[in-house]
């Protein structure tokens, strides 16, 4: 979407309208990830617990958010959260927008890399996230999986 800045949310704001294009996003994934995202656990709260503990940040539209994002600083890395983009906003390269955000973020915090985390079956996820420049660096295991149900990515800044 050109002209269309992404902008840090403040904890105070309506969180109503992101946890919407969150739900709407991650929707395709129910039935298709186990264990379940853990998205159902989240609601307002929790997004505006984010905005002000770690960084949220949208793309808005005239209609509300397009694309978001929450960036949380860890000790060697800047983990990018909660990605989406809205569907009648896909192909405009709002995810690319919001990755060069998320590195540039990681530069000015002094991290040397963006990592995030996607679903073993979310095979097309993989490969959108290695065309934006990540590597696939490990799998992890939810507790009580003996099997890896995520795989791991970084991008070195």
């Amino acid at each position: 979407m050109e002209g269309a800045a992404p902008r840090r949310m403040g904890p105070d704001e309506d969180m109503g309208p992101v946890l919407s294009l969150l739900t709407m996003a991650f929707s395709f994934m129910e039935g298709r990830i186990d264990p379940p995202s853990s998205l159902g656990r989240m609601g307002v709260a929790e997004l505006s617990r984010a905005a002000a503990e770690a960084e949220l940040w949208v793309i808005e539209g005239e209609s509300g958010p397009l694309a978001c994002m929450i960036l949380t600083p860890q000790a060697e890395t800047l983990y990018l959260g909660k990605l989406a983009v809205a569907h009648a906003a896909r192909g405009m390269g709002l995810a690319r927008q919001m990755i060069g955000l998320s590195v540039a973020r990681a530069r000015e915090l002094g991290l040397p890399s963006v990592s995030l985390q996607t679903r073993v079956e979310l095979m097309e996820n993989h490969a959108t996230f290695a065309a934006l420049g990540f590597e696939m660096v490990g799998t992890t295991a939810h507790p009580g999986y003996d099997r890896p149900t995520t795989v791991n990515f970084r991008q070195m800044v």
